[in-house]
């Protein structure tokens, strides 16, 4: 069995150490992080987490983060891409507050447990899965947070690097087979789950890429928020980041343009072939006028039909077997 066989339909493993992590420690950690992201971190209790998205001025995305409070500090787990330049925006807005932020990456080795049967794996290594979504419990010299890479159920587990050779030969051990960065990607994309630095960029508003479990409308003032507030009282956005299938025999290419009835309908951000789909999925950007009226999509450069996968249909995608 590989890697993607196991994220489909038992478990495998996936690295994920080159993720940036961020501790953010000092007395103002949470009041500086809850007033430059979307989300409530001082709601935030120890052994809980959240994702949110850091964003600029203008309401533009910069980053996406999932934040994890271990106590004495908040761990902040996001994009390759962005952790150099979120620790940055983080520093820029440090003046007289008591506030450390210290990149932690190369420090943990980090995995993600996937698929079906990640929790029984889990139990099998002597992990526990925490009960709920960005919840985590300490392990050994780590923790275990409810967290997944794919869409499929799993954990994401945080142990010290010169640890990792005793986890990866534990993971081996229980016939788990470790999934490619590839696997993953194709995984994630048939579970219509978007990535930042793919599906996600500073190009968008944050309601534009439909995640809304990383805003909260009720918590006062953030850098970004006013350009939030006003998408959500006029109940309106030019675009939405949407799952597609596209009827071709290759994967368009990233920025390949929509048409729908000889206009501009909209942008592929991602694409892929699924070999258990049998079909080609990923995201694209569509205007919201074709979406309303359903309207029919062609790839513009080669006239290939597009299909809106509805939630429905994306939901099911966990249970086709390969």
């Amino acid at each position: 069995m590989n890697g993607y066989q196991g994220l489909r339909t038992r478990t495998a493993w996936i690295d994920l150490s080159s993720r940036g992590k961020l501790r953010v420690s000092g007395e103002d950690r949470a009041r500086l992080l809850h007033s430059l992201c979307t989300n409530h971190v001082q709601e935030l209790a120890p052994g809980e987490g959240l994702y949110t998205y850091f964003l600029n001025e203008k309401g533009r995305v910069l980053a996406d983060s999932y934040i994890y409070n271990l106590g004495e500090s908040l761990l902040l787990d996001t994009e390759p891409e962005t952790a150099v330049s979120l620790a940055a925006h983080l520093d820029k807005y440090i003046i007289a507050d008591d506030v450390v932020v210290e990149d932690e990456t190369g420090r943990w080795f980090t995995v993600g447990l996937e698929g079906p049967a990640s929790a029984k794996a889990s139990v099998g290594l002597g992990i526990q899965p925490p009960a709920k979504r960005c919840a985590l419990i300490e392990w050994g010299a780590g923790f275990v947070v409810q967290v997944a890479e794919t869409g499929m159920p799993g954990i994401r587990i945080f142990t010290p690097m010169d640890e990792r050779h005793n986890l990866a030969a534990r993971l081996t051990a229980a016939g788990i087979p470790q999934a490619t960065q590839q696997e993953a990607r194709l995984v994630r994309l048939e579970n219509g789950k978007p990535r930042y630095g793919e599906d996600i960029s500073d190009r968008y508003l944050a309601q534009e890429t439909q995640q809304l479990h990383a805003l909260h409308f009720n918590k006062g003032c953030y850098l970004g928020q006013e350009i939030v507030e006003r998408v959500r009282s006029r109940g309106q956005v030019r675009r939405h980041l949407t799952p597609i299938e596209v009827a071709s025999d290759s994967p368009p290419a990233t920025g390949s343009k929509l048409a729908s009835d000889g206009g501009a309908a909209g942008e592929i951000t991602s694409a892929v072939y699924s070999p258990a789909l049998q079909k080609i999925v990923g995201f694209a950007y569509l205007r919201t006028e074709s979406l309303e009226k359903k309207m029919p999509l062609t790839v513009e450069e080669t006239g290939s039909p597009v299909q809106v996968r509805t939630a429905s249909a994306v939901a099911q995608n966990s249970s086709v077997a390969v």
